[in-house]
């Protein structure tokens, strides 16, 4: 292994890597929970990569100068201009030659790990097929409704009543989205009102238990009773149905292959590092 990528210069960069991954913020910002964690992740990790970089598939990698240049080029776009950029690598422990060197492991560790995944087999179609068969869940989607409501709140039995009243009035006089949509504005004690009391698009388990039989009986363009819930009385319209589908074979095939693969692909590299570790 080439003397540069075994030194200990890329820790520093390794735990900036990861506090960025895992906790979204730079390493000095860190709890002390937070950064005793990261202080084992950057061990593991440091572990894993020096194993790869010991390995015989990692013996004739060759990086070209232009990926490298590349990759660097990447990291400072995101700096508004040289001088943050040198100055927060300071502050991380880092400098411009340490950086590229980091960099150039990690392009060797990611073209060891593309090698290795290449070996395996690519998920044939048929395969594909039997996994959809046997996971129709997968490709399955529940009827959905586009629903709208107006919501009442009351506080003892006479404002239940009136409640109750006002939404057996409305309903009986609305008969178009507009109708509702202007009603929910008016009425409506729910911050959807402000949305023209649109609830949204629903699958089943997403309403309270109380209002879901009533608002799946519905027919397009029907406005059900008044119904209560723990939050107060509901008029639900139904403005749109969407059936229950289950995705054809043929439209799910490519995305579903790509997936497999992936998998395939990522379980191979896992249980390769896994190897190296164990010798």
């Amino acid at each position: 292994m080439n003397a540069p990528l075994q030194s200990a210069a890329h820790l520093p960069y390794l735990r900036l890597k990861l506090a960025l991954e895992v906790f979204k913020k730079p390493p000095q910002t860190l709890l002390a929970p937070e950064a005793a964690r990261l202080d084992k992740m950057v061990a593991r990790q440091a572990r894993i990569e020096t194993s790869i970089l010991k390995s015989a598939e990692a013996a004739n990698v060759i990086v070209p100068e232009a990926t490298e240049a590349t990759r660097l080029a990447e990291i400072l776009q995101r700096y508004p201009n040289r001088q943050e950029f040198l100055a927060d690598m300071r502050q991380n422990g880092l400098d411009e030659a340490t950086l590229k060197t980091a960099l150039t492991r990690d392009l060797v560790i990611e073209a060891v790990l593309e090698q290795v995944a290449a070996e395996m087999p690519s998920v044939s179609e048929l395969d594909a097929e039997i996994y959809y068969h046997q996971h129709p869940e997968a490709f399955s989607r529940p009827e959905m409704r586009r629903l709208r409501h107006i919501l009442i709140t009351f506080d003892n039995a006479a404002q239940k009543r009136a409640a109750f009243a006002l939404l057996d009035d409305l309903r009986q006089h609305l008969s178009t989205a507009e109708d509702f949509a202007a009603a929910a504005v008016k009425h409506s004690q729910c911050p959807t009102a402000l949305e023209n009391g649109v609830l949204g698009t629903v699958k089943p388990g997403q309403l309270y238990p109380e209002l879901e039989p009533a608002a799946f009986a519905l027919a397009e363009g029907e406005i059900s009773a008044p119904l209560e819930s723990p939050i107060g009385l509901h008029l639900i319209f139904c403005e749109t149905l969407h059936p229950a589908l289950t995705l054809p074979f043929a439209e799910a095939k490519e995305r579903l292959l790509t997936r497999l693969n992936d998998e395939r692909r990522k379980a191979r590299q896992q249980a390769w590092v896994k190897g190296l570790l164990q010798q």
